[in-house]
């Protein structure tokens, strides 16, 4: 059914970005946590399950635990600040060009970009240098 594994790796996505963009809201909302705090938080949830989802039904892969969860976290944290740093510098930028939505939700915004680029740049980590095997 789902032979491709960035079809199978968006489905395992959408699980983690449902649960990973909810405790980052939270975070920036309820408790008003600043922006790396809450991405952090957030990310760090959706990467527990993301590995063993990802391990197993995604790729697939028989790679040693020792090896791939090394692999797994070097390229989530890699990942991480790179993607939601341009997400951040992005849309400061563009916030300040526009006149449409107000710079008060430049985190909000950046958080979105952030997670576009990250589900990206993680997916090319995990296919190549985590679960290649």
């Amino acid at each position: 059914m789902l032979r491709h594994s960035f079809l199978r790796f968006l489905l395992v996505g959408v699980m983690n970005t449902i649960v990973g963009l909810s405790i980052m809201y939270l975070c920036l909302s309820l408790f008003h946590w600043n922006y790396w705090v809450s991405t952090l938080i957030g990310n760090a949830v959706g990467a527990v399950v993301s590995y063993f989802l990802n391990k197993r039904f995604t790729f697939q892969s028989q790679a040693a635990f020792s090896t791939s969860a090394f692999r797994f976290v070097l390229v989530i944290v890699v990942c991480y600040f790179v993607s939601y740093k341009i997400g951040l510098v992005v849309t400061e930028w563009g916030l300040e060009k526009s006149l449409l939505i107000p710079m008060t939700y430049v985190n909000e915004v950046a958080v979105l970009i952030g997670s576009g680029l990250y589900t990206i740049t993680n997916y090319l980590g995990q296919k190549f240098f985590v679960f290649n095997k």
